[in-house]
């Protein structure tokens, strides 16, 4: 396969499900961007907790 070819595909294999437009109506995008927010944060606190010798 070619990758002209599979990008036809998953163009194609996209818009089926055109209906919904690709939005779910329970996903809130500033709970989700927050949520996020709030993850990357402690991972980074993480992080710098166990490279206390810099």
């Amino acid at each position: 396969m070619s990758l002209h070819t599979t990008a036809a595909q998953l163009v194609t294999l996209a818009s089926e499900g055109g209906e919904h437009g690709g939005n779910h109506q329970s996903l809130s995008p500033l709970l989700t961007g927050g949520g996020a927010f709030v993850i990357l944060m402690l991972l980074l606190w993480v992080t710098t907790r166990f490279n206390r010798d810099r």
